[in-house]
């Protein structure tokens, strides 16, 4: 259930992010590239404005529900995101070697002393 969730949760993201990209802007953006002017004869007078502004709270009211089902589905299976993390066993790092004490340097000798 969790895979077809965050598969729905995929593609209502892309498709949301492509209805707001193809929707014409005050500089035409991505919608003047993708029909321009044609658009006004394939959706009627408005253009495809009335459609895409549609298709747009549809697309964020899935996307909202699915992450909302997601949640719950996390909930109910009572765990955390941090479980997942805490699940992996550490890494064995070997133990540092023993300091071993270092001879003391002799003292340097001095021109003018004995």
């Amino acid at each position: 259930m969790n895979g077809l969730a965050l598969a729905l949760l995929i593609l209502f993201g892309v498709l949301l992010i492509g209805t707001i990209l193809l929707q014409p802007g005050t500089k035409g953006g991505l919608g003047a590239s993708f029909g321009g002017g044609g658009a006004n004869s394939a959706f009627g007078a408005q253009g495809a404005t009335p459609f895409l502004s549609k298709a747009t709270y549809w697309l964020a009211a899935g996307f909202l529900g699915t992450t909302l089902l997601i949640e719950v589905l996390i909930i109910r299976s009572n765990r955390s995101v941090l479980e997942k993390i805490s699940d992996k066993p550490a890494a064995t790092v070997p133990a540092p070697a023993p300091a071993v004490p270092m001879p003391a340097p002799a003292p340097a000798h001095t021109p003018g002393t004995k």
